[in-house]
């Protein structure tokens, strides 16, 4: 067994801008695991709200890398036993994503099948979110007419401190049948909260994702939301989860913070079992990443794998977006 990883980035599509600034580019490392002529894949997008960067997700993934080798060598050739060895020898993060991930399209291609799609049941068509980037008004819901003739079902609008209220009624007039979820990336520090709820009630919010930055989760028990609150930030690892409790709803699964599709599963099943529905979301990246995140996306109650629509370019084979969902 080989593993190996290459950084590679990405165009956007258009630039793309959240509360944390503007994207031109989109930043992923692949890793390669070559076994018997075979080569698995996995893609993790390293992420710098959480401190990473390509250079020391690299890093991670080679010293990780020659520890799975070396297991190998001494006879750990289980698939499961190898994602079990990466869980204790590497913590979360992007770098074990792509690791994990590759470990399970190993697994799968050692049995001649293809992941996640042979391991896992999945539907044939999934809704998710097409996302809003933030913008004036205007141009916010040309973003969300747009989506809307393209059949798109559910808008995810990212927002910052400024014009909230302004913006998403904006996008609800521009697309007054569709779902909407909105997403502050921890911007709204300074602002009254109770106040701001109840104002969006007006517009048929689905669900807002992490209002606050995550050391400031305590106050959120002491504000009234009459929409559901999503931890995204906050919540990485099934260990936070008990700290979430009466702060949010639903928490938001992706495999760049859970470090990996076998800690996301972990992570569903205990969130469920404590009363949170869930949503499954993504970082930018190509369809490599998002099949990854299928096995989460079907408990989702919602979906945001949008990551390569907002791309210039993607993986071959490539996920299929029509009509505002993934066909399958």
């Amino acid at each position: 067994m080989k593993i190996t990883a290459e950084p590679i980035t990405i165009a956007m599509q258009t630039p793309f801008r959240i509360s944390r600034g503007s994207r031109t580019e989109c930043h992923v490392v692949r890793v390669y695991i070559e076994h018997n002529g075979k080569q698995a894949q996995g893609e993790c997008t390293p992420y710098p709200r959480y401190g990473e960067s390509s250079e020391s997700v690299l890093a991670q993934i080679q010293q990780a890398a020659s520890s799975l080798e070396m297991a190998f060598e001494r006879g750990m050739t289980d698939p499961e036993e190898l994602r079990d060895h990466l869980q204790s020898s590497l913590t979360g993060g992007a770098a074990r994503n792509a690791i994990d991930c590759a470990l399970w399209d190993y697994q799968a291609q050692q049995n001649e099948q293809i992941f996640p799609n042979n391991l896992f049941e999945l539907p044939t068509q999934i809704v998710t979110a097409m996302t809003v980037s933030i913008g004036t008004p205007e141009a916010m819901a040309i973003q969300a007419r747009d989506y809307v003739a393209n059949g798109a079902k559910l808008l995810k609008v990212k927002l910052d401190g400024e014009q909230v209220v302004d913006r998403v009624r904006a996008v609800r007039e521009a697309a007054p049948e569709v779902k909407i979820v909105l997403d502050a990336n921890e911007a709204w520090t300074g602002l009254n909260l109770e106040e701001l709820f109840n104002q969006l009630t007006e517009f048929d919010i689905a669900m807002i994702e992490q209002p606050l930055p995550q050391q400031h989760d305590a106050s959120l028990a002491h504000i009234k939301h009459p929409i559901p609150l999503c931890a995204d930030e906050s919540c990485h690892t099934s260990s936070q989860l008990s700290s979430l409790l009466g702060k949010y709803e639903m928490v938001n699964i992706k495999l760049d913070k859970t470090g990996g599709l076998t800690e996301a599963l972990a992570l569903a099943e205990e969130a469920q079992r404590l009363g949170f529905t869930l949503m499954s979301g993504c970082m930018l990246g190509t369809s490599l990443a998002m099949r990854a995140a299928l096995p989460i996306a079907v408990q989702s109650e919602i979906v945001d794998l949008d990551g390569p629509v907002l791309l210039g370019q993607d993986v071959s084979p490539a996920l299929t977006y029509r009509d505002g969902m993934i066909i399958l």
